[in-house]
């Protein structure tokens, strides 16, 4: 068998829901998979993956995408970046298609994220002094079944690859080694007995519930107008232009005297002097809703200054966002008219984007509401005679985030909710709280999720048998934590300090910038 180089070692993470929807059914898949990086060395000499195939549009023949402790990590024609880009491209096409510009940065992210973990492993084998004996190297190369002829190992076969090709693949054959060793490791920890059964214990009491949901969104346009009429000044508008220099307050100051006496106008001024965005307008800004220049005019005093002047008037120098400004009345502060439409489409927008608050704390006091007759009536009769949809999720025990070794959220739907709302639903720490501290048959306080309020009715409460705890044990110990682990293996390794993550950039440079 030719020889080899000894290695020795030394110091030195939308159109992309279906791709993680496939990655959660085939776990084999995940970056770091044991499988995968089998069937990358099994196949390495066959099809295309010699030929670097691929989405290069004309990149050079390496690509350098980041550095995990200052080793590169680069796609380079037939190397493990490479490779798993074509992996991930196979898989993929016929289901998506691959050229799509969202696919694309999707699978070209992936294959990265999976060099950058195959790289920090390596990296971190070398750094504990871990190296492979050459003969252990040589066995597993003649083991491939590229190089098998009725069964034996075939000389002749693995003298007809070049020389190059047989370096490359037993490099890339004592990498896998490595990196199995260090899986072997990670998942040869024993886990403890009692966190196991701890875990068992999670699952062991269920509820079942009936809600009902009031949202923000529902927020009516009496309370809108009732809000703008108290808060009329947020409203008031006035049409103002500007000048705005950036070198000197005395500046500043000499071009607006020079337009008071007449050397220049102010349309002029603003076009050759004034460094803002409104240069080119002539510095008209247009029309401006008070509320909208409190955070560009931060000082109270000197916005009222400027309501105060009449049309055409032309205001003192203030410091404005760290430029000298001085602004022209076009047009004088106006008071609100509530019964135009647009007047109030805008509250609407001030109100949602500033005081969402209040729209909560209507939804909570219709909540409340709602509480009172419950607790009246029954929980079906007032949602009946209030025209709410009543829905029913359980039973499910405390599963804070939706894992899925027991019953989880995402079991169920509710169809007023969003998906966020719902999925971020799993990890509110209150809504558990409320929901297994409530007494059954007892409506909950009003719970805040998302836009919506929730109340909820624990109905029943019920234990899980003994035979499903001890499946959740006997899981959680011989396959999820394993599972978990691998997952969180990509988190862990892309936000270490040792990683350095230039994959936008490269991309970007490389792909989108048109060159």
């Amino acid at each position: 068998m030719a020889k080899k180089n000894n290695i020795v070692p030394s110091d030195k993470e939308s159109g992309t829901s279906e791709i993680i929807r496939k990655f959660k059914a085939s776990p084999g898949l995940y970056i770091g998979s044991v499988i995968i990086l089998v069937l990358v060395v099994v196949t390495f000499v066959g099809g295309d993956l010699l030929s670097g195939g691929g989405f290069r549009r004309g990149a050079s023949s390496e690509m350098t995408f980041g550095y995990y402790d200052k080793v590169p990590i680069a796609w380079v024609p037939g190397n493990y970046f490479a490779q798993y880009y074509e992996q991930i491209l196979r898989y993929y096409r016929g289901s998506i298609d691959v050229n799509d510009y969202q696919y694309g940065i999707s699978i070209w992210r992936q294959a990265y994220e999976g060099a950058a973990v195959h790289t920090a492993i390596l990296q971190e084998m070398k750094r504990s002094n871990y190296f492979v004996p050459e003969k252990t190297v040589d066995r597993n190369v003649a083991q491939l079944s590229q190089f098998q002829e009725n069964g034996r190992f075939s000389s002749a076969l693995y003298r007809s690859m070049s020389e190059s090709e047989r370096l490359i693949l037993w490099r890339q054959v004592q990498d896998e080694i490595i990196k199995n060793q260090y899986y072997s490791d990670l998942f040869s920890l024993q886990i403890s007995g009692s966190e196991a059964e701890f875990f068992g214990k999670m699952s062991a009491s269920m509820r079942s519930f009936d809600l009902v949901s009031f949202s923000v969104d529902d927020f009516p346009d009496s309370e809108y107008a009732a809000y703008a009429r108290q808060n009329s000044d947020h409203f008031r508008n006035i049409h103002l232009s500007r000048i705005s220099v950036s070198s000197s307050e005395r500046e500043a100051r000499r071009i607006l005297d020079s337009i008071k006496n007449g050397v220049t106008t102010f349309e002029d001024a603003a076009r050759s002097q004034s460094v803002d965005g409104f240069n080119d307008r002539s510095g008209d800004m247009g029309i401006r809703y008070t509320y909208e220049l409190d955070s560009e005019i931060t000082n109270a005093s000197d916005r009222e200054a400027i309501f105060k002047l009449r049309k055409g008037e032309l205001s003192d120098v203030f410091n404005v966002g760290g430029l000298w400004v001085f602004f022209r009345v076009e047009d004088e502060i106006k008071y609100p008219d509530f019964d135009d439409a647009t007047v109030l489409s805008r509250v609407r927008s001030y109100v949602w984007s500033y005081e969402k608050g209040r729209m909560e704390d209507w939804a909570i006091a219709q909540a409340r509401e709602f509480i009172g007759e419950a607790e009246l009536l029954g929980f079906d009769e007032a949602a009946l005679q209030s025209g709410m949809e009543k829905y029913s999720i359980g039973p499910l025990p405390v599963n804070f985030g939706n894992e899925d070794l027991f019953t989880s959220l995402s079991y169920f739907s509710i169809p007023s909710l969003s998906s966020s709302e719902f999925s971020d639903m799993a990890s509110n720490q209150n809504f558990w709280r409320v929901a297994f501290s409530t007494r059954l048959n007892t409506p909950s306080e009003p719970l805040v999720q998302g836009s919506k309020v929730l109340v909820l009715l624990p109905t029943e409460q019920i234990q899980a048998e003994a035979d499903s705890i001890e499946n959740i044990v006997s899981m959680y110990s011989s396959y999820w934590v394993h599972y978990k682990t691998e997952q969180t293996l990509n988190t862990f390794f892309m936000s270490n300090a040792k990683m350095e993550d230039n994959f936008w950039d490269t991309y970007f440079n490389l792909f989108m910038s048109g060159n």
